[in-house]
């Protein structure tokens, strides 16, 4: 009998269809479906759970008591508890190198449209107001050769800095927990610690996970040591910014302007006052919203499945430890 597994995300059919031919699927649109009782029993015989979003949890996990593996279709995992699954003997699977180029080229995106203001002038030629040969009120800052400074610099990060250095001829600064020699040799980067980064960089990148020591790491007291024209973007994990206090930056001119594309709530609530600033651009969570690069990371994520429940992972595991008590 082929085990059972939870899929709680539509994807491709071809990829469907590989799971069916290893496993028997229960599939849900998500973990709060309109049948919930009919979730409820495929969980208590689920051995392999796929998808995207929820909160996997200790009250989760008691649910389905024969869990074995959990494969998100995610690089992000904030939304599992790790302990509990460690504890529940559960191993976790992501897709992390999937998405690492899409996600530098949204990030770059984000800092090309703030420093240029392309949203706001764009609405404004729809909008009739371009009458005239266009003055001071209508010009962005430049990009090139600016100094960007990225916090943290695993792939994503180092995706970045290269499109930075060669594309932009931008000095790259970053700060991370230890020396990334490839950033260094490569693109000639420079580590550095919080306070100087914010000081020195023009353009302040965050494609940090969301963990414990990063909630708030931005904060009122980081943004008042940034330069008055510096732009922060934001691409990583929402609550890294205490949103808040952007907005009173923003609003006092503390800061110049911010690329966002993560935030404290999402979807971003109607009556947020970022939603209302020309400085600020606001995107809703396409980091890595293509179709080529969705469509690899639910492949990744089917593959790492059947790998978890077949006793093969050779890569993308969370907790590695629990490979060998589990499987």
């Amino acid at each position: 009998m082929k085990p059972s597994i939870v899929l709680y995300r539509s994807i491709p059919a071809n990829l469907r269809e590989r799971l069916e031919q290893h496993f028997t699927v229960h599939a849900f649109d998500s973990l709060t479906p309109e049948n919930p009782v009919a979730l409820q029993q495929a969980l208590w015989q689920a051995e392999g759970l796929i998808g995207s979003g929820g909160q996997i949890d200790e009250a989760f996990l008691r649910q389905a008591p024969k869990l074995r593996a959990a494969s998100t279709i995610s690089v992000g995992y904030d939304n599992f508890d790790v302990d509990a699954l460690n504890a529940h003997n559960v191993v976790l699977m992501h897709t992390p190198t999937v998405l690492t180029e899409t996600v530098a080229d949204t990030l770059m995106s984000l800092v090309l449209a703030t420093a240029r203001r392309v949203v706001e002038v764009a609405e404004r030629v729809k909008a009739g107001e371009w009458q005239e040969s266009i003055g001071p009120e209508w010009y962005g800052v430049d990009v090139h050769h600016k100094t960007m400074g990225i916090l943290g610099m695993g792939r994503i990060g180092l995706a970045l800095a290269q499109r930075a250095h060669f594309g932009f001829g931008m000095p790259v600064l970053y700060n991370a927990r230890s020396v990334h020699q490839a950033a260094e040799q490569r693109f000639n980067a420079r580590r550095c610690d919080l306070d100087t980064l914010l000081a020195e960089s023009d353009f302040i990148c965050i494609v940090l996970p969301l963990t414990d020591e990063t909630f708030h790491m931005i904060g009122r007291e980081q943004l008042a040591k940034m330069k008055k024209s510096g732009i922060l973007i934001n691409a990583g994990r929402g609550p890294v910014v205490d949103e808040a206090a952007l907005i009173e930056a923003l609003q006092n001119g503390t800061i110049h302007a911010a690329g966002l594309d993560v935030f404290e709530q999402e979807p971003l609530p109607v009556h947020s006052p970022l939603l209302n600033m020309p400085n600020v651009v606001a995107l809703p969570h396409i980091g890595s919203a293509t179709h080529e690069t969705r469509y690899g990371m639910a492949e990744c994520a089917v593959d790492n499945l059947i790998a978890a429940l077949t006793g093969t992972v050779k890569e993308n595991c969370v907790n590695p430890q629990i490979l060998k008590t589990s499987l």
